[in-house]
């Protein structure tokens, strides 16, 4: 039994240009997804809960493979893995434009945990 991707279009009407704002900026600053998620008007709201989720385990991932990548590589791969952080403003964006998108396993992750 194989599960469709999600695709890549707008939610409902009912996310609002707020819900947008919020979710978007939870991907660069992972401090505003932790704040929404002890909002409890935020947290309610469907679209924003998924994508602040989403990107704590997002950042938290990225930090994990930069510490490691860092250290294996004795400080070398941090220079590069910095300018990995900017796929984050891309998903902010895509975010931003009331999209639903999935983070290839990481997503997947997240459903199967029920977290989102």
């Amino acid at each position: 039994m194989s599960e469709a991707p999600m695709p890549q279009t707008p939610m409902s009407s009912d996310v609002t240009s707020d819900d947008k704002l919020w979710a978007a900026l939870g991907y660069p600053i992972v401090l505003v997804a932790i704040i929404v998620l002890f909002m409890e008007d935020k947290k309610n709201r469907p679209f924003i809960k998924f994508h602040a989720i989403q990107s704590i385990a997002a950042n938290v991932v990225f930090i994990i493979l930069g510490t490691i990548i860092t250290t294996v590589t004795f400080g070398i791969g941090g220079i590069c893995f910095g300018l990995a952080w900017l796929v984050f403003f891309y998903w902010a964006y895509q975010a931003y434009q009331g999209l639903m998108f999935e983070i290839p396993v990481l997503t997947k992750f997240i459903k199967n945990q029920g977290w989102a």
